[in-house]
């Protein structure tokens, strides 16, 4: 039996029909069921069964619910810590690295009454958009077992789209929450750029990564973010601003907002079945009191040059620390330092991991610098002035979340640029540090999901959650 929302696992544990023993048992058959047996989906790289049933046995235990999630599953992306569990971050150079600390967003579920149930398959070091650069094999789209289900949090979207656990939580550094969430049919939630702490989150491009949820409702989603944005003294880049009730701004309408939709930037490389169901999606909201308009984003075409460059250069960086010495896999029989810091990254690191570090290493060298790096961070800024521009006109923006619909396994594994591709209408959001959220908005002649975004002004997740819960609402009537 899979398991059904968050809200109604907690309300039912709350009335006394479901205890969060129950409810984790059911959670882990599923699991069992659905992820190494049967199709085998590959959601899971650890699942975490002892330590879920301790915690679901000492909530049951306790003479009141233990907060807003109580007995609620969840599952980890593999690059988020938990203390004494491997964390591999999809890579063999973490392959035996156990945490010794939590995460501050598991310290913050847990308060709510969660169970963590295991920790979920990624790209390595959260690079990719496939799961396919998993060292240790990728997950497979629940829909479809021979397509992928969108990276780097592909393991997450998939144990919630095959209801192993009814929310998740992933990264997204270029849209990876959201193109998942696209491929597998479900919801996935990028907070603004400070929202949530990423204190414990193993880092690809610092400036970039956000934690969110990926849930199967909007307002799943709205009530996990509640419970894991904050100000957090342990990561400077944490807001010191004050968490309002999303769950409270859903109400079902998007009566009186405006939605930009910038037409030019979707005038070439939509699947003609993604354009035709992201038409339907703002026709519909057109129908049912919104007012689209059409916005200019005018530096939005550079976004994927600017963002591999950047991600690359901070990847090229953060990934330094892998060096052999201090923690992580060290390679045998190495005669000096030198010869011991190239074999421990050249075996520990995978293709696509030592492709985007030598990249980056290259921006940031004498020489390009200026011309690479320094470049791409000016056409940045002129990116997230594009969005400051189009919020003074519109309340959020609605695009696709993926050009095409969930591709074969190997099908761009040969071309990186097709496979960078995949993130163009996603990346932008992380350049410029607005939230967006990604929701169902139909699918193919083959039945494969196609998901559409809302994106919003900075801080302001309340409107692009109710543009989704109102999506769903309305696609449900019709």
């Amino acid at each position: 039996m899979s398991i059904s929302s968050a809200i109604d696992v907690r309300d039912a544990i709350a009335r006394g029909e479901r205890t969060a023993t129950d409810v984790c048992e059911s959670s882990l058959a599923r699991i069992d069921a659905v992820d190494a047996a049967g199709p085998a989906l590959h959601a899971f790289q650890t699942v975490m069964a002892d330590r879920a049933r301790a915690r679901a046995a000492a909530l049951d235990r306790l003479p009141a619910p233990a907060g807003p999630l109580h007995g609620v599953p969840i599952a980890l992306k593999d690059n988020i810590v938990v203390r004494g569990v491997v964390a591999t971050a999809g890579s063999r150079m973490l392959e035996t690295f156990v945490s010794p600390y939590d995460a501050t967003v598991v310290e913050r579920l847990e308060a709510a009454g969660a169970v963590i149930i295991g920790k979920t398959t990624c790209d390595e070091f959260a690079m990719g958009s496939s799961t396919e650069n998993s060292a240790f094999g990728p997950a497979k789209n629940p829909v479809d077992p021979t397509r992928t289900p969108g990276g780097s949090s592909g393991g997450s979207a998939v144990a919630v789209a095959a209801g192993m656990t009814p929310v998740s939580l992933g990264s997204d550094t270029g849209g990876s929450i959201r193109q998942p969430a696209a491929l597998c049919g479900i919801t996935g939630l990028k907070p603004t750029y400070g929202r949530v702490s990423r204190y414990g989150l193993i880092a690809f491009a610092s400036s970039l990564d956000q934690i969110g949820p990926l849930a199967t409702t909007a307002r799943d989603a709205a009530l996990v973010l509640e419970t894991i944005a904050g100000h957090d003294p342990r990561d400077a880049t944490s807001a010191r601003l004050p968490v309002p009730s999303f769950t409270g701004a859903l109400t079902g309408s998007v009566a009186g907002m405006r939605i930009g939709v910038p037409s030019r930037l979707l005038e070439q490389g939509v699947d003609p079945e993604v354009r035709q169901a992201f038409d339907a999606t703002a026709a519909m909201l057109g129908a049912y009191g919104a007012t689209i308009v059409d916005i200019e984003l005018p530096h939005s075409r550079h976004a994927i040059p600017v963002y591999y460059l950047l991600a690359t250069a901070e990847a090229s960086a953060n990934l330094a620390r892998y060096d052999g010495v201090r923690y992580g896999r060290r390679a045998p029989g190495a005669g000096s330092l030198a010869q011991m810091y190239e074999a421990t990254r050249g075996r520990g690191f995978g293709a696509e991991v030592k492709r985007r570090v030598m990249l980056g290493t290259y921006v940031l060298s004498a020489g390009y610098y200026d011309a690479y790096y320094l470049k791409a961070q000016q056409v940045r800024t002129l990116i997230r002035r594009d969005f400051d521009a189009a919020f003074a006109a519109v309340d959020t923006i609605l695009m696709p979340t993926s050009p095409v619909p969930a591709f074969r396994f190997g099908e761009r594994l040969a071309n990186p640029l097709q496979m960078y591709l995949a993130d163009v209408f996603t990346v932008s959001a992380n350049l410029a540090g607005i939230p967006a959220v990604s929701v169902p908005c139909g699918a193919t002649r083959a039945g494969l999901p196609i998901g559409a975004q809302f994106l919003g002004k900075p801080w302001d997740e309340a409107s692009i959650l109710r543009c989704a819960d109102a999506c769903e609402r309305l696609t449900s009537r019709a």
